[in-house]
């Protein structure tokens, strides 16, 4: 695999220049696949306008300055993905990694209240030793539920594929908050045509066939459209977790 990046074949999820230079730093492998993440360089250099180069842009995460997910990150080329919270605290920055309307990744200020959770997506969930839960997440982190009883494990039916969970960035295994994937539950879509939109969940509609399960939304602004379940990602029951930002 090519450890450089045209800028022309960069993902187009990056908002970059792409004529006026030739190569772009390209990220590590990691918990995001390359079009849904930017390598912190770029973040820094290209997002952030920290930096008016590679160089000086390397020499700000070398330094430890910058933090993601609450932890320090000194690899220029570590991915930074969406819902990712990216901190410089000596610049006063706090910014959270979200979609625009044309499936870009775009970094919003998000308040000091929220840099310390994390909204996760559960991709899966096995059973591992012990009868315990093991919860994996979209971001590649895993969440162990302890079980009382192997025998009558009552606690593997709260947690559910493609429901969401707001995590405590202090020790990355507290669940604060538990969001289903439901009727009448808030999602943020990711994918397709409505990318970027924050909508109500409708109806789920099960397809009994090799095709993706459909869901029909209601934006906003009551317009309705039905997209894949992949394209949803759970972000409230009652109303949606930070608001605010979402609607920026």
């Amino acid at each position: 695999m090519s450890r450089h990046l045209k800028r022309l074949a960069a993902p187009k999820s990056w908002k970059i220049l792409r004529k006026e230079y030739y190569w772009v730093t390209k990220p590590n492998p990691g918990p995001h696949p390359i079009d849904r993440a930017l390598p912190l360089l770029v973040v820094i250099r290209d997002y952030l306008k920290l930096a008016d180069n590679a160089r000086e842009a390397r020499k700000i995460i070398k330094e430890g300055k910058v933090l993601v997910d609450k932890r320090k990150r000194k690899d220029h080329k570590f991915p930074v993905g969406l819902f990712d919270v990216i901190e410089i605290p000596e610049a006063n920055i706090r910014k959270i990694v979200l979609l625009d309307h044309r499936g870009r990744l775009i970094l919003r200020d998000i308040p000091e209240k929220y840099t310390n959770y994390k909204l996760c997506k559960i991709v899966n969930k096995t059973t591992v030793k012990g009868g315990h839960i093991q919860l994996n997440l979209y971001d590649g982190k895993n969440i162990l539920i302890y079980v009382k009883n192997p025998e009558n494990p009552v606690e593997a039916n709260v947690y559910n594929t493609k429901d969401t969970i707001l995590i405590s960035l202090s020790d990355y295994k507290t669940i604060v908050k538990h969001f289903r994937y439901q009727v009448g539950s808030y999602v943020y879509v990711i994918g397709g045509a409505n990318v970027g939109k924050i909508c109500k969940i409708k109806e789920i509609r099960i397809m009994r066939s090799s095709m993706p399960n459909l869901v029909k939304l209601i934006d906003m602004q009551n317009r309705e459209f039905e997209t894949i379940e992949d394209y949803v990602f759970v972000i409230g029951e009652e109303e949606p977790f930070m608001k605010e930002v979402f609607l920026q």
